[in-house]
């Protein structure tokens, strides 16, 4: 089996930052978009996959129309749904209840949320269709679900991997029932 390189890139600065957005559908701030663009320009890939947010969509519509590569949206890369707390500064959150989502989100998700273990299935179904050099835009929680599966890291191990907007890590990936990788480079 042959290994391929999947490229993951979290999307472009929201118009408004500090809050957690999850699925809300803040587009980027137009001035953020361009070092997204710029990236890119140094990696290779055959397609580009985005989450359907605008925030990860615009800019990637930009790189493939600049590489000349097919993209699609693909709602599966979307950010863990934070519930009743989407759009919120976590300043104004009860302190006790975020305290213990980030220390167990599986058992204490947001309240009507999701869980982490559901953001890695959804992740999970988008992994195994990708077989070809592959730059995937989407959102600092699916970018650490992907590590969890592909490189065996536990919940604590992905979330301590700092990254800001626009960082670009690199994995070649071995295919198969249960794919794999090895991260090869990791740019901010």
């Amino acid at each position: 089996m042959n290994a391929h390189m999947l490229h993951l890139m979290r999307h472009a600065a929201p118009q408004t930052t500090g809050l957690l957005l999850g699925q809300l559908d803040m587009p980027p701030d137009p001035d953020a978009v361009p070092l997204c663009v710029e990236r890119a320009r140094a990696i290779h890939f055959a397609q580009v996959i985005s989450s359907d947010l605008t925030r990860a969509s615009r800019p990637a519509e930009r790189i493939a129309a600049a590489a000349q590569v097919p993209h699609h949206a693909d709602p599966r890369w979307r950010e863990l749904h934070f519930g009743a707390w989407e759009g919120a500064d976590p300043s104004t959150l009860p302190a006790a209840e975020t305290a213990r989502f980030w220390d167990a989100p599986d058992d204490n998700p947001p309240p009507g949320g999701e869980r982490w273990s559901d953001l890695r299935r959804r992740v999970q179904g988008a992994l195994v269709h990708i077989d070809q050099p592959t730059l995937v835009l989407s959102h600092a929680g699916s970018m650490r679900a992907a590590l969890s599966l592909l490189c065996g890291f536990s919940y604590r191990q992905a979330w301590a991997i700092d990254l800001p907007y626009a960082a670009l890590l690199s994995l070649r990936v071995w295919p198969g029932d249960a794919p794999n990788a090895q991260i090869t480079a990791l740019t901010t």
